[in-house]
C-alpha cells in the first residue's frame, strides 16, 4: 500500500474512532468489530448488568459495534429511545459519555438504577432524562446537560423506536407504540429526527435499529419506511444496512411450532431479522 493511501486512511479513521492504521487488525480483534452486513450472533451479550428482562430492548452488541466504529473514548452518545438503558450501560463499559431519553417514568427509575450499578472505570457521565423525544422541552434538557460539560454536539445518535404497535410500552398517547396508524407512527418518528438532528456533529453517525411488522395479511416494511423519513430530511446519507439475526427473540420463545403453522397457513415467512441502519450526517 503506498504512502499516500496510508496517510489518508489514518487521517480518516481517526476522525471517527480510536483506530490507528498500524494497529488496525489488532483493534478489530480486540473490539470484536464485525465488518460484514449480516450479523448472525449466537447469543445476547451478558457482560456487566445487561438484562433481557425488558421487552423490546435491543442486544448490547449493537451499541457496542456502533461505538467502537464511530466514536472515540470520552465522546458523547445520545439515545432517544433508551428504554432499559442498554446504550448507557455500554457507554460505561467502553468509556463514552451517554444521555438517554425515555418517556415512561417507571422505566426511567428502573433503568437509572440499573445503569448506576454498572462499573464506571473510565469515569464517564451517563444520565437518563424523563421526557418525550418529540418535545422541544426534552431537547432543552439534553442541551443543558451538554452545555454543563462544555459541549454542544453529540458524536453518535442512536434511535431504537417501537416497531409501531407490536409491543405496547405504555398508555401514553405520546408513545409511538400507540400511534393510530403507520402514517401517524412515521409522522411521530420524523418529529423525533427533526428534534435532534442538529445536535449530531457533522460527518458523524445516526444508527437506526428497527424491524418490520405484519398487519392484516400484509408485510409492512417499517424499517425502510423509517429510514426514508431520515433521508427525507436531506441531512443524512445512507452508509450501510446491516441485517441482524434475531432467532432468540423472546416473543417467539417456546412457540416455534405455532409460528411455523401460522406462516404456512398465512402465506408469509417468519421474522428472523431486524435492521441496523447507519446514516452519516452531511
Amino acid at each position: 500500500m503506498n504512502k499516500i493511501l496510508k496517510k489518508w486512511f489514518k487521517k480518516e479513521a481517526n476522525n471517527l474512532n480510536d483506530i490507528e492504521f498500524k494497529n488496525w487488525k489488532e483493534y478489530v480483534r480486540e473490539k470484536d468489530i464485525i465488518l460484514d452486513s449480516l450479523w448472525v450472533l449466537p447469543e445476547r451479550e451478558k457482560t456487566g448488568v445487561h438484562t433481557r428482562e425488558y421487552w423490546g430492548n435491543f442486544i448490547p452488541q449493537i451499541p457496542h459495534q456502533a461505538m467502537v466504529r464511530f466514536t472515540k473514548e470520552k465522546e458523547w452518545v445520545l439515545d432517544t429511545f433508551v428504554g432499559s438503558g442498554t446504550t448507557l450501560i455500554k457507554c460505561k463499559q467502553l468509556g463514552r459519555n451517554g444521555i438517554g431519553v425515555e418517556l415512561v417514568p417507571s422505566i426511567v427509575t428502573w433503568a437509572s438504577k440499573l445503569v448506576d450499578q454498572q462499573e464506571n472505570p473510565y469515569n464517564v457521565f451517563t444520565k437518563i432524562i424523563t421526557g418525550d423525544s418529540r418535545s422541544e422541552d426534552t431537547k432543552k434538557e439534553v442541551v443543558k446537560i451538554l452545555k454543563q460539560h462544555g459541549k454542544d454536539k453529540v458524536q453518535l445518535l442512536i434511535m431504537h423506536p417501537p416497531y409501531h404497535n407490536i409491543i405496547k410500552f405504555s398508555n401514553d398517547p405520546r408513545d409511538l407504540s400507540n400511534a393510530s396508524s403507520i402514517d401517524e407512527f412515521l409522522k411521530m418518528f420524523r418529529e423525533v429526527v427533526d428534534n435532534y438532528a442538529d445536535l449530531l456533529e457533522k460527518k458523524r453517525f445516526l444508527v437506526l435499529v428497527i424491524g418490520d411488522t405484519y398487519s392484516k395479511g400484509e408485510w409492512i416494511p417499517l424499517g425502510f419506511l423509517t429510514m426514508q423519513q431520515i433521508l427525507n430530511t436531506k441531512q443524512f446519507i445512507l452508509k450501510s444496512i446491516v441485517v441482524k439475526n434475531i432467532v432468540g427473540n423472546r416473543g417467539k420463545f417456546n412457540q416455534e411450532e405455532l409460528w411455523n403453522y401460522r406462516a404456512l397457513k398465512g402465506g408469509f415467512y417468519i421474522f428472523r431479522h431486524e435492521y441496523v441502519m447507519f446514516l452519516q450526517k452531511l
